[in-house]
């Protein structure tokens, strides 16, 4: 102990034990980290297929660039079109979202190895021996370098057949993106006690980013809007991959690395183990919080809140760009076919509703998978233990939190299926209804998550590998027209296409039939099993 103490008491010796504590997050992380990269290359590079599917000529693609591009609500989705080659039209429709979804993964790699570490007292252990004082800070930065340096390795190479050049600066765009946000998470997670809010704090900063990036591109066409550059993700879409490469721009991503890195250094070594520069605050002893379901709603409500509010821009979004659909697709068959696939076969309108419907419900899937495995933080970081040892039931106590998830979720549906009608202006019942009927199939995933943390509380986290999956499949399918036995493994594929179909109500009960089961088995197996420590 006082020998650990004292290499930790300067220089070099801040760093020691960095390896093991790097391979140990590597092998933590040796589920996680594969799903994150895979999808995220996946979609990325897959794109490229389905685009030269789409438009197999450069006529094609002029066109339906210029079309794109003159769209409003099309560029604050994705961004301004730079460029009409195969490789252009890619890096336009998911180069934003990839550099997001690199975000989200670097900022989860990052607070899970540090303030997650400290909060559950894991950290505190560790560093009783050999372990420097910026180690653990250190080996997290690492884990968020090897993710999305294989993100900007795979995305290069798999985009290469469309010129290495501009594959490249893709990979780069998305990759610095991810470690800028890694180095940001950094620094939360020096300020904040709590990992709650550190994640918090990181997605409403990510949130802000992606909001300024979409206001100032749909005032403008070619990205120099202020309000762009005031964001990383429109650095990152002003690298301007097959479309004359600013390679300038990742001197901005390099120095705002360094400084934030530099800062969160400065921070780690200034701190205590477990405090925070925020001073936490203590909640209500009575009143709303004196029972189990009163906790759950105050630990849950500014996530909640948070994710309805998305889903109210988003609809209003979506909903704009339905009128538009038509114009965007044309004459092309093809295009007009993966519509179809999606959305339904009662013209484009309502096909292009639908598949709008149809992702916000698989991104509502990633809520109530969240708010459902905060059982499984809470009783990891030893926080459920002591209400348990009360009178508190262990199902009292799950029930606060899931009513919330599975509550929660028709809340979000309700505000984005409202979103989405309001930004069409038209067809209000049936745009409401359409998604509305998501919501059996989002129970379901939620469902399974009961089912791993009750029975297989340490394969928990595994639950975000199956929306991972669901999501995959309803973004790349219907592209690469995947066989229905494929479709048919994601629960919302069993759904109804609507609006635009006729209402069916079998499997809809079905898949609400199945989320009722594997909750009550989840809460069945909760209740028997011992509490993890």
């Amino acid at each position: 102990m006082t020998a650990g103490l004292a290499v930790r008491g300067g220089g070099a010796g801040q760093l020691t034990g960095t390896n093991p504590l790097f391979r140990l997050a590597l092998r933590r992380d040796r589920i996680m980290l594969p799903v994150w990269v895979l999808v995220l290359t996946l979609m990325v590079v897959s794109g490229g297929s389905s685009i030269e599917q789409l438009y197999d000529t450069p006529a094609a693609r002029a066109e339906v660039a210029a079309s794109m591009s003159a769209n409003s609500s099309l560029r604050s989705m994705y961004g301004p079109v730079f460029g009409d080659s195969i490789g252009g039209l890619v890096a336009w429709r998911f180069g934003v979202f990839a550099a997001t979804l690199s975000a989200v993964m670097s900022l989860i790699i990052v607070i899970r190895h540090t303030r997650e570490e400290e909060e559950t007292g894991r950290q505190e252990l560790l560093s009783s021996a050999m372990v420097g004082r910026r180690a653990p800070l250190t080996s997290a930065l690492s884990t968020a370098l090897v993710a999305n340096a294989l993100v900007t390795l795979f995305i290069t190479g798999g985009l290469a057949a469309q010129g290495g050049t501009g594959a490249l600066a893709l990979g780069l765009a998305v990759g610095a993106t991810g470690m800028l946000f890694a180095t940001m998470a950094a620094i939360v997670a020096q300020l904040t006690e709590s990992a709650r809010l550190a994640k918090g704090m990181t997605d409403g900063v990510l949130g802000l980013a992606f909001l300024l990036r979409a206001a100032g591109d749909s005032g403008v066409n070619d990205g120099s809007s202020v309000l762009t550059w005031l964001s990383p993700i429109g650095w990152a879409e002003n690298m301007r991959p097959y479309a004359g490469e600013r390679w300038w721009v990742l001197l901005l991503f390099v120095a705002a690395i360094a400084a934030q890195a530099a800062a969160a250094y400065t921070l780690a070594g200034r701190r205590d183990i477990g405090m925070g520069f925020l001073p936490a605050r203590p909640g209500p002893a009575e009143g709303r919080l004196a029972t189990a379901g009163g906790l759950a709603w105050r630990l849950q409500r500014g996530t909640l809140l948070g994710w309805t509010a998305g889903f109210a821009v988003a609809g209003v979004v979506f909903g704009g760009m339905a009128e538009g659909a038509a114009d965007l697709v044309g004459d092309n068959e093809q295009a007009k076919e993966i519509f179809a696939r999606m959305g339904g076969q009662e013209g484009m309108t309502q096909a292009f509703l639908a598949t709008m419907v149809g992702m916000l419900g698989m991104m509502a899937a990633l809520y109530v998978v969240a708010s459902i495995l905060r059982l499984h933080g809470e009783e990891t970081s030893q926080r459920a233990e002591p209400l348990l040892a009360n009178r508190l039931g262990r199902l009292r106590w799950a029930a606060g939190h899931l009513v919330t998830a599975f509550g929660g979720v028709v809340a979000i549906m309700l505000v984005g299926g409202l979103g989405l009608a309001v930004g069409y202006g038209d067809e209000f019942g049936a745009v409401l209804g359409a998604a509305l009927v998501q919501v059996p199939a989002i129970w379901l995933l939620g469902g399974l998550a009961v089912l791993l943390y009750g029975a297989l509380p340490k394969a928990a986290p595994a639950a975000w590998g199956v929306v991972g999956a669901c999501l995959l499949i309803g973004w790349i399918g219907p592209a690469l027209d995947l066989p229905r036995s494929v479709m048919n493994l994601s629960p919302f594929g069993h759904l109804p296409k609507l609006p635009g179909t006729e209402m069916q109500w079998a499997p809809v009960l079905l898949l609400t039939a199945t989320a009722v089961a594997l909750t009550g088995a989840g809460l069945a197996a909760l209740r028997r099993r011992d509490l993890l420590t």
